[in-house]
């Protein structure tokens, strides 16, 4: 039996506030959990396959240009070597999330540097690293590589579909009373998940099983297929745990595709794992940013005007391009609005979606900004933000489908003790250290995505959740089985949630937020028939079922599920898709972080000593997962704000700082008290489940907060990310 949806009107029955089972939004443990801490949660790199071989990825050393041949003879001739793959299907770079096709293939054109080239495989992985860095190459250089985005010579495009005008914002600059016209500047960052790319794929005749570290199983299986010129019936992608992601493991990387054509030729098992380097060289990077704010107030604060025009990256021939503006659209008021974009083309390596891609960078420079004309208009910034909450979406003229904004930046403003800020920066010393408080908003747009599960109420009362979505430390085994039980009346330990294979139902995969809220969405109407055919057995109405600790209770009666089940097995699968819904009404989840810095009048150096955020996302499925996504993303934030950037050598663009000894995450003693405050919220349009996406929502704007505390602390206006010593300095005494 099946049950499918389409979000084509807003679900008002809200049923899992009527379950009796008592599991959905509570602070349960991550079930995985035992399993990850003990080392028993297999990881891709951790399947035991026998006469299993080793690839290395070689990559070109040089930004742009051809290869010629590669010295493949010396190399077979070396102890242990096995072969060395040069197939023009070999991938440049991961697949953009959701392509559901293969990526750009034929490695011989080199369009920036660190570009995987070839694979080396060999009997053991130390084999195969020392071949891989004996391989000589023959190659034309051109040294035409473009890496620098403002360069007065680059290519810059600036595509129709991409620009967007309302009103006239020249005129409303002209007649404000307060203006903001700054830049504001981003570096690239990377994703640094923990667990580096890993495949291990073999073959059995024509049927290709692949282990590996990917987030949107349905999709990468289309995109490996693709890539290898094979059917996706062929194809098995196997991803029980993911050890992080960000957005880096979204598509099908080169290592999934070297290592498919390797173990063809081969006849035997190939395992590829990329370094550390090689994760920074040939993963996705999140864009750099240059984006210009021009803000307009009347006398009042409310805005009049607000453009937003931003500068980003990308390989010539990549349609990404990083969305900065598209919380801009939606957030805040203003009659005449200019959002654009331009795309520079450069030989960097590709750019892709990093944790909240847009969003991140987008709000937390619109945060800034506004700040800033906070400032100018002498308004408190708490209070600018909510006098420019627009009743509608600014644009369509549309109705938001939920919205806790204001109660987000009430709510916190009182729980932090914003009205203990000083106005003036500069007003509170402890020692050698100048204390200041910061805000900023959150927004992040909201999306459902077509996803399926097949839930079974097995003969003995038991429950099994079976879904290729996957789980990259979100929480997605718990939150699923909380579903199944809340909705099935049986405890967690009686519930199997088996994810990460492509032969199970095609779930939503994880990505953009909407993992939760849409394969969650799935295992709900699939438990929602499994009701109905129990109501068949009981001869009664859906509204008169109740389900509560393996038992049916119908008028007053109560019946053991085992017995009901009479040894039979029930089976359902439900599939949600988008409908309507999403274009009826603006989805988005919003916040509001709070933060307090301590800035050293000597050094310069930042110390971020508590920060607050307050977040709504629809219904909360499990408190503590959902609390500790908005912790990670506000110590994103923390990395943002002070640390992170890619650093590219102007000369040819490869990465300086390309592991994690260089590339300077928040680590324990950067990371102050954090409290997160979730606001009980409901959104009908959003999923049957009324759950909304929050896993990115706690990046957006929490750099802002820290940048705009330091700001209140030490009148250090930085507008070029990450506020480093150096950026800071010059506003000292």
């Amino acid at each position: 039996m099946s049950a499918k949806m389409i979000m084509d009107e807003p679900d008002t029955r809200r049923r899992l506030d009527d379950m009796a089972q008592g599991l959905i939004g509570k602070p349960l443990d991550r079930t995985e959990g035992p399993l990850k801490v003990s080392g028993s949660a297999t990881y891709a790199h951790e399947w035991a396959i026998d006469n299993q071989a080793y690839g290395v990825l070689v990559r070109a050393p040089f930004a742009k240009g051809r290869i010629l041949s590669i010295g493949k003879e010396a190399l077979l001739s070396m102890e242990g070597v096995l072969a060395v793959i040069d197939d023009e299907r070999l991938l440049r770079n991961p697949a953009q999330g959701t392509a559901n096709e293969a990526p750009v293939q034929g490695v011989k054109d080199v369009v920036y540097l660190g570009q995987p080239i070839a694979l080396v495989v060999a009997e053991t992985f130390e084999g195969a690293r020392h071949a891989a860095q004996s391989l000589t190459m023959d190659y034309e250089a051109d040294e035409s590589a473009a890496v620098d985005p403002e360069a007065s010579d680059a290519q810059v495009e600036k595509p129709d579909e991409k620009q967007f005008s309302q009103g006239d914002v020249d005129q409303a600059m002209q007649e404000a009373a307060f203006t903001v016209d700054q830049v504001y500047r981003t570096p690239g960052h990377n994703s640094a998940a923990m667990e580096p790319h890993c495949a291990i794929a073999h073959w059995e005749e024509d049927k290709l099983t692949l282990y590996g570290s990917y987030q949107m199983l349905k999709y990468n299986r289309n995109e490996l297929a693709d890539s290898l010129g094979i059917d996706a019936e062929q194809v098995r992608i196997i991803s029980r745990y993911v050890g992080g992601g960000f957005g880096s493991k979204l598509g099908i990387a080169p290592e999934a595709v070297a290592a498919a054509i390797a173990a063809k030729e081969l006849q035997r098992a190939v395992c590829v794992t990329l370094s550390r380097q090689q994760v920074f060289e040939a993963v996705m990077r999140r864009s750099e940013t240059r984006q210009h704010f021009q803000l307009a107030a009347d006398e009042a604060g409310v805005l009049t005007g607000l453009s937003h025009v931003s500068l980003v990256s990308n390989l010539p021939d990549e349609t990404f391009a990083e969305p900065v503006g598209q919380a801009t659209h939606f957030m805040y008021g203003g009659k005449n609005r200019r959002i654009g974009l331009e795309i520079a083309r450069l030989n960097k390596t590709c750019a892709g979606s990093v944790r909240a891609p847009g969003e991140a960078v987008g709000v937390t420079a619109l945060e800034n900004a506004m700040d800033e004309l906070a400032e100018a208009a002498g308004i408190d910034p708490v209070e600018l933000r909510l006098l420019n909450i627009p009743e509608n979406d600014p644009e369509q003229d549309i109705a938001f489908s939920s919205r806790k904004f204001r109660q987000a930046l009430e709510h916190g403003a009182k729980t932090f003790g914003w009205e203990k800020r000083q106005s003036v920066p500069g007003q509170v010393r402890e020692g050698e250290w100048l204390i200041g408080m910061g805000m900023a908003s959150a927004a992040r747009v909201n999306m459902l995505m077509q996803s399926e599960a097949r839930v079974t109420l097995s003969s003995d009362g038991s429950v099994i959740v079976e879904t290729d979505m996957t789980d990259i430390g979100t929480g997605s085994y718990t939150i699923l089985s909380q579903i199944a039980g809340e909705m099935l009346g049986v405890a967690m330990d009686r519930v199997e949630t088996r994810l990460g294979d492509t032969d199970l139902p095609s779930a939503s995969g994880s990505g953009g937020s909407w993992g939760a809220s849409s394969s969650g969405s799935a295992v709900f109407l699939a438990c929602e028939e499994l009701r109905s055919q129990l109501c068949q057995k009981l001869d009664c109405d859906t509204g008169e079922l109740t389900l509560k600790d393996g038992r049916a209770i119908v008028r007053n009666r109560r019946y053991d599920l085992v017995e009901l089940l009479d040894g039979e097995s029930l089976q359902a699968v439900g599939n949600i898709e988008p409908g309507e819904t999403s274009d009826d009404v603006r989805q988005a989840t919003f916040g509001a972080h709070f933060a307090e810095v301590a800035v050293n009048a000597v050094t310069g150096e930042t110390r971020v000593q508590r920060m607050l955020g307050v977040f709504s996302a629809g219904r909360i499925l499990n408190e503590k997962t959902a609390r500790s996504q908005c912790y990670g993303g506000m110590i994103f934030g923390i990395g943002m704000a002070l640390t992170e950037e890619l650093l590219h050598d102007p000369r040819d663009g490869h990465i300086v700082n390309r592991d994690l000894g260089e590339y300077h995450v928040p680590v324990n003693l950067d990371v102050p008290q954090l409290d997160v405050i979730l606001l009980d919220e409901r959104d009908d349009h959003a999923s049957p489940i009324q759950a909304k996406g929050i896993g990115e929502l706690g990046i957006c704007g929490a750099a802002a907060a820290i940048v705009n505390a330091i700001y209140n602390a030490s009148g250090a206006r930085v507008r070029e990310y990450p506020a480093t010593l150096d950026k800071i300095l010059p506003y000292l005494d």
